[in-house]
């Protein structure tokens, strides 16, 4: 085949991938606690390269092109999202790096910046989404409370109930980034959570993050990742139309 047709078609893929996770940042834009994803790529090595078997059929010529480009494993912008007050003393938001410590129904521990809290069903400070995970303390317990008394979390991430203590809220700090991986519903876990640590940063009650996407940053990303993509479909569209030519007109036999 063609080997530009391959590289275009690479081109293709990796724009196509693109194309789908800048959409789903901007559908989580108002998404509270959401971190945006970005997409990463690298250079793929000529097929000889990648496969040492094969190369006596390389070429040097071709090998100094490469392979086309390869998507890399997907990256979580972890930077602060706006922290809007809303006057919800259930709701807490912290204030620079750290995520609270959730439990989910597999019985794994979970990471979420989603600061929207509420008592459930079983008197447990939880999540108030669908999964209503509980939230976790610093000794990796559930916080159990009084539903007919008042609740705020202060600054040091302490649950208070009629002003008094009660638990404090497990917030952690990631310290590799990269091994954050998104479960869905604004969890996330961590390959190594032995490695989590406690965070230093402040709680803000009554307040929540918004999204860290910005609609007008990732529409101008996707404008210009639908021109890549439309530029590889033109280039597989002319090197076809340039094959059958060959095929067609050059090689006929008069």
């Amino acid at each position: 085949m063609l080997y530009g047709l391959y590289l275009s078609a690479t081109g293709v893929i990796t724009s196509a991938y693109r194309q789908d996770l800048i959409a789903n940042n901007m559908a989580n834009s108002e998404t509270v606690g959401f971190k945006r994803d970005l997409a990463t790529f690298q250079q793929r090595p000529a097929a000889d390269q990648e496969n040492p078997l094969s190369a006596q059929f390389g070429s040097s010529l071709l090998d100094k092109i490469g392979g086309g480009i390869l998507a890399s494993p997907t990256q979580i912008d972890t930077s602060q999202g706006t922290i809007e007050p809303d006057g919800n003393n259930m709701d807490a938001a912290i204030m620079g790096s750290g995520y609270f410590q959730v439990a989910t129904a597999d019985g794994q521990t979970r990471l979420t910046r989603d600061g929207r809290f509420k008592i459930d069903q079983s008197s447990r400070l939880a999540l108030s989404n669908s999964q209503a995970s509980p939230l976790l303390d610093t000794q990796g317990r559930t916080i159990n409370l009084d539903p007919t008394l008042p609740t705020r979390i202060d600054i040091a991430g302490h649950v208070l109930q009629a002003e008094q203590p009660v638990a404090q809220l497990a917030v952690v700090d990631a310290p590799d980034p990269t091994k954050l991986k998104k479960d869905g519903g604004s969890l996330l876990s961590y390959s190594d959570p032995t490695a989590l640590t406690p965070s230093q940063s402040q709680v803000e009650d009554g307040a929540l993050e918004h999204s860290n996407v910005d609609p007008a940053t990732e529409l101008t990303a996707l404008m210009d990742t639908q021109r890549q993509l439309e530029a590889n479909a033109n280039m597989i569209h002319y090197q076809d139309e340039m094959m059958g030519d060959l095929v067609n007109t050059v090689g006929k036999i008069s």
